[in-house]
């Protein structure tokens, strides 16, 4: 038992010295960051083009001189321009949702040229994460909505969680046959050594001010009325995940799909989780001759301090994300 024990002491020493270091860094590093202006870079890709380039790849092979010659006389004269855009966007989720830093920013430029004629696309890929992340996320999806901007989401491997509150905000949600949809519910969990401590003498001291300040937490005591306060504050945060679900797709049946299962694609579009079976692929290249597509990517130039910056920022996400799969935060998630 003793070593137990150690395991205990060991984890809380090591939690608040990486805690403290990292603090130092970022502290260190934001400030040596203010003496420069911010460097982002917004990277636009024509996806036509990309799919005239493989085309043009597997003629050279596939054609005799003489008809390659016609094929690549024919790309020089075609000289179309067309009237609408597709801009397409990706979000690769993770627990933070930090793809949220990025796709706000993608948002902004798109809505300062888009036109109601136009289209957003998003490609979606997330198993959920923490609450306030997938909120902004998906808060920053409905600025496109309320520009009265048609948006489409793409689902080709998994939007589960927080990663379903982002899809259902838009017009139409497209996802591949197996691809992981719905688990509309809130989880958090944490280990408990309390009655470790006390059976081997150990106090354990948290001062907080506010009854609810720490409801449960991995040393101290959890009473009951601190667990049912804990409870208390996940249920309601699964009625505004429901709420908000079915405000922007009214057709669903909330309860039935809000017990936090999920459903692959063919099962989703019975239960109007979705609107169509098709991948992001499919749906791209049948617009690709009649629409120019846009693939818009933001991020940023990274310099010597940039990288220091993110060792520290890798050390506290790890930190982080223990935190939340031991539940200090509530979270969107499978």
């Amino acid at each position: 038992m003793e070593h137990l024990i150690e395991i205990a002491v060991y984890f809380a020493k090591t939690l608040i010295f990486v805690g403290g270091a990292v603090v130092v860094l970022v502290v260190l590093f934001q400030l040596a960051g203010r003496t420069r202006h911010a460097r982002v870079h917004l990277e636009i890709e024509k996806l036509n083009k990309r799919y005239r380039s493989y085309r043009h790849a597997l003629q050279t092979h596939l054609l005799k001189k003489k008809d390659l010659k016609l094929f690549e006389k024919k790309l020089k004269k075609d000289k179309s321009t067309f009237d609408r855009k597709v801009f397409v966007l990706d979000f690769d989720g993770d627990l933070r949702a930090v793809a949220v830093d990025h796709l706000r920013e993608e948002v902004t430029a798109v809505l300062s040229v888009a036109r109601p004629e136009d289209e957003v696309v998003v490609r979606v890929e997330s198993p959920g994460g923490v609450v306030h992340g997938y909120g902004l996320a998906a808060a920053q999806l409905r600025r496109i909505r309320d520009k009265g901007i048609p948006l489409t989401v793409c689902v080709d491997k998994i939007a589960a969680s927080g990663g379903y509150m982002m899809a259902c905000v838009a017009d139409r949600i497209l996802a591949a046959p197996f691809a992981i949809i719905g688990s509309v519910g809130v989880v958090a969990s944490l280990p408990n050594f309390h009655r470790l401590l006390e059976k081997h003498d150990i106090d354990y001291k948290e001062v907080t001010a506010g009854e609810f300040k720490r409801t449960v937490s991995v040393f101290g005591e959890i009473t009951p009325a601190g667990f049912e306060k804990f409870k208390e504050q996940l249920q309601d945060t699964h009625v505004l995940f429901k709420a908000f679900v079915q405000s922007n797709r009214p057709q669903l049946d909330v309860d039935q799909i809000a017990t936090g299962e999920y459903w692959f694609g063919l099962r989703a579009l019975e239960l109007k989780l979705v609107d169509e079976l098709r991948t992001s692929d499919d749906y791209l290249w049948a617009l690709h001759e009649t629409r120019e597509l846009l693939r818009i990517k933001h991020h940023g130039k990274r310099s010597i301090s940039d990288r220091l910056s993110e060792i520290a920022s890798a050390t506290s996400e790890r930190v982080f994300e223990r935190m939340i799969r031991n539940g200090f935060l509530a979270r969107f998630g499978m």
